[in-house]
């Protein structure tokens, strides 16, 4: 037990440097071509909006509600004519290897207009970041080849990410909370692979996906030890679909259930389990295991802080555009000073919720899953060596042992635990920050819109319904408010504990 004067010493040096300026030591090593290639990102977005979101949104909307049963093939193939799902999957591995970074402003600029449309595509990289922070680089290679491939068939190939269980939501999402789910999807070790038995439901894309990142527990009675991740193609013997939630927002991307039966994985596509990280560590695999899942939600939540923002934006552009066309007693609503202070409000909850997902990227460019390629070297040496090399020279050694155990020791053994801190408690700083500014943004345009707000043509009472979502999934904010305290507040707190109740 620390004395009053050795805490106070402690709190004395808090917060810590790196959460004060985060940006500012990093800004200057980061690659000038990221900002040019990320203008490029949004100027795609933006047209993309015109051609293809804005003219869809509500009549998709609409069809979602008289056909609850619907799917977005037509939508997942027009975003896969655009390239979307190869954009950002590293050139290693065949993508077009687009900053990751940049994929925030491409989903605030879409999901601006529509959440749903922007689900359909970016939930496809939460399968993404699943594959590659396991360190397995020849099931990412085989899986994302596929995903290549299918862009240039013109037959989409998507990933879905399979973790919520119908006994165990959030719970799954924090090592120290899992044990007390009531987790059920089973991975038995048999000879050849695994034979996998239980239920994932909410599982975003899920009845369209190509393939399934399903995380599955050997152990059910102690699943933070026996943490199973193994790739499932769709039709595989075993492998069904139930139904998809009748959602109130985001309706056109379906949240599937999904059900295994006695299904049979074979060894080479399992992506992470004791037996193989055991190769490259000696560090206990409870530890391992969360830095797994704390690697995906580290770089994915700063995605979906960018979906509240673009609700946010887009309930501030509805709000803005209602106040500029709409005259009370002879006078444009926007003239009065009470309007003109809704909208700034609105507009600096937008530009805060901008700068939260952009610091948290700054945290997993240069501290987490994505640092390596946004090294200035490596960063210039991947943009422009061409594909062919990635193919014939790079390709065959992600398919050796040794680089097996070298990126399994770059993202488990020798990441440090400060740096892991850093990257999580952003990330759930971002999350729970924009997307609570998403509802706040949306429940302030209805209130300046009024009964015109209701209108389903005017499309504010459909990003409020958006938005609701993007408060619950990759962690309720209440969850990820824990987390940002147990990251960055905690270890200034010696007596504090969190997750003990």
């Amino acid at each position: 037990m620390l004395s009053r004067a050795e805490v106070s010493a402690r709190l004395s040096r808090f917060p810590k440097f790196d959460d004060m300026c985060l940006s500012l030591p990093y800004a200057p090593r980061m690659p000038a071509h990221m900002v040019r290639q990320t203008k490029e990102v949004i100027a795609i977005a933006r047209k993309f909006n015109e051609e293809v979101a804005r003219p869809r949104a509500l009549e998709l909307d609409r069809k979602t509600h008289e056909d609850p049963d619907y799917m977005p093939w037509e939508l997942v193939d027009l975003a896969n004519k655009w390239g979307f799902y190869t954009m950002w999957i590293p050139k290693m591995f065949g993508g077009k290897g687009y900053n990751m970074p940049s994929m925030s402003y491409f989903s605030e600029e879409v999901g601006s207009v529509c959440l749903g449309i922007m689900n359909v595509i970016g939930v496809h990289y939460l399968g993404v970041a699943g594959v590659i922070a396991s360190a397995n680089p020849s099931v990412s290679r085989r899986v994302m080849k596929d995903v290549v491939e299918g862009e240039k068939t013109g037959r989409p190939c998507l990933i879905a990410l399979a973790i919520t269980e119908p006994g165990a939501g959030t719970d799954v999402e924090e090592i120290e909370l899992i044990d007390k789910g009531s987790v059920t999807c089973h991975a038995r070790k048999v000879k050849g692979g695994y034979i996998v038995n239980g239920t994932k439901v909410f599982i975003s894309m899920g009845h369209v996906s190509t393939w399934t990142v399903l995380y599955a527990y050997s152990d059910l009675k102690k699943p933070s030890e026996s943490n199973v991740g193994l790739m499932v193609k769709t039709g595989t013997k075993g492998f069904s679909f139930g139904t998809h939630e009748n959602k109130m927002g985001q309706r056109v991307c379906p949240a599937s259930v999904l059900v295994f039966e006695d299904c049979f994985i074979p060894d080479d596509q399992v992506l992470f389990d004791e037996e193989r990280v055991r190769k490259f560590t000696r560090k206990p695999f409870k530890d391992i295991s969360g830095r797994y899942v704390d690697y995906v939600l580290s770089a994915t939540r700063a995605g979906v802080c960018a979906f509240g923002v673009g609700a946010a934006r887009g309930a501030f552009e509805a709000a803005l555009r209602y106040a500029s066309e709409t005259e009370i007693d002879g006078r444009l609503l926007i003239n009065n000073e009470w309007v003109q202070c809704m909208l700034a409000e609105m507009y600096k909850n937008v530009a805060l919720g901008r700068l939260a997902y952009a610091e948290s990227n700054y945290a997993n460019s240069h501290r987490g899953l994505y640092r390596l390629l946004q090294l200035k070297p490596l960063y210039y040496y991947l943009l422009f060596m061409p594909q062919a090399y990635f193919d014939n020279v790079i390709g065959p050694f992600l398919e050796k042992e040794t680089s097996h155990k070298l990126m399994g020791k770059l993202y488990f053994d020798w990441a440090g635990p400060e740096n892991l801190r850093c990257c999580s408690g952003w990330a759930s700083l971002a999350k729970f920050t924009g997307t609570d500014i998403g509802i706040k943004n949306a429940q302030m345009a209805l209130e300046l819109m009024g009964h015109a707000g209701l209108r389903q043509d005017a499309g504010a009472e459909k990003l409020l319904r958006d938005a609701k979502l993007v408060q619950i999934y990759e962690g309720t904010n209440q969850l990820n408010r824990l987390n940002l305290f147990k990251c960055l507040i905690a270890p200034a707190v010696p007596q504090a504990r969190v997750f003990e109740e």
